[in-house]
């Protein structure tokens, strides 16, 4: 099988389920595992954000939206010439790669005529989900219901000693820093499990832009930073953009030196596999002493701004 994945995410799975000699082609953000960085990419962003801070970029890419411009162009040669029988795509966001309705439309037009899978995850159950469906579409269904398994017995663990801890702290995640987002869909589901209560962020619903106000009466205990598609490096040089937020320094977060950087595009903002990682990274932030696994200053860093 000839496989093109337009999503990170998407790519990851594939790889994860023994797929990876069958992806002939990728998205410019698939860098996970580092062998899919070396697939020719079949799309393109029509955005150059290097060097761009997060309100530069939130500028563009709204004007770009706003003019009823894409984000993205998929290189339909380089698609005529992978021949791929599997599209992996997303509907999603239309931040984060080409829409599935574009994809299709340039799908219909390709001599091999591939089929298109659109993954659009909610939840963690979504995610799992989608793990089957690139399974049953790779014909590797037994590859993915035992990957699921395993994950799905990763977040059953972290869920069960989370539920043994006495406290349940506060947290916030912002998912942009300006303007601030705070994250949805799966990520509050992640607090809650890793045993926390998210402030703001509502399980199974959109990101969702906050003002100063409101972050400031969460009082938040903990404060996590994951701006949606950073590393931990980005994030860690956009952050100062946050101490700027009216009433930051007085969130109890804040003033316990409880707010920590981590790698959002590995954990966080690319529904595959390593969210439980994530998940994981987000049960020893809350509770070190029950979570006590040793984790290096690429996946998370305190930040004191």
């Amino acid at each position: 099988m000839r496989i093109v994945s337009l999503l990170p995410a998407a790519t990851e799975i594939c790889f994860a389920l023994g797929l990876g000699s069958d992806v002939v082609g990728v998205s410019p953000e698939c860098d996970y595992p580092s062998a899919a960085a070396r697939r020719p990419a079949m799309s393109r962003v029509l955005l150059d954000y290097e060097g761009k801070s997060s309100a530069e970029t939130s500028r563009m890419v709204g004007e770009r939206l706003a003019s009823g411009r894409a984000l993205y162009e998929i290189d339909e040669e380089g698609l005529r010439t992978a021949r791929p029988d599997l599209i992996l795509t997303q509907g999603l966001c239309e931040v984060c790669a080409p829409a599935a309705d574009e994809v299709g439309d340039v799908a219909a037009r390709l001599p091999t005529k591939p089929d298109v899978v659109s993954l659009d995850p909610h939840s963690l159950t979504d995610i799992l989900e989608d793990i089957r469906r690139v399974g049953a579409a790779g014909d590797v269904q037994e590859a993915a219901d035992s990957a699921v398994v395993d994950l799905q017995a990763r977040m059953d663990a972290v869920g069960k000693r989370a539920a043994e801890v006495r406290e349940r702290p506060k947290v916030l995640c912002l998912e942009w820093f300006e303007p601030p987002f705070v994250a949805g869909h799966w990520v509050p589901e992640m607090v809650g499990l890793a045993g926390g209560l998210d402030v703001l962020g509502r399980a199974g619903q959109k990101s969702v832009q906050v003002d100063a106000k409101a972050i400031a009466l969460t009082a938040a205990d903990v404060a996590v930073l994951m701006p949606c598609g950073f590393h931990i490096n980005r994030a860690r040089k956009e952050a100062v953009r946050v101490a700027t937020i009216p009433g930051w320094r007085d969130l109890p977060a804040v003033r316990k030196d409880q707010v920590w950087l981590v790698d959002s595009s590995s954990y966080f903002s690319r529904p595959g596999p390593r969210v439980v990682d994530g998940l994981e990274i987000l049960a020893h932030i809350l509770h070190p002493e029950a979570f006590p696994k040793a984790w290096t200053s690429r996946d998370l860093q305190r930040w004191t701004g």
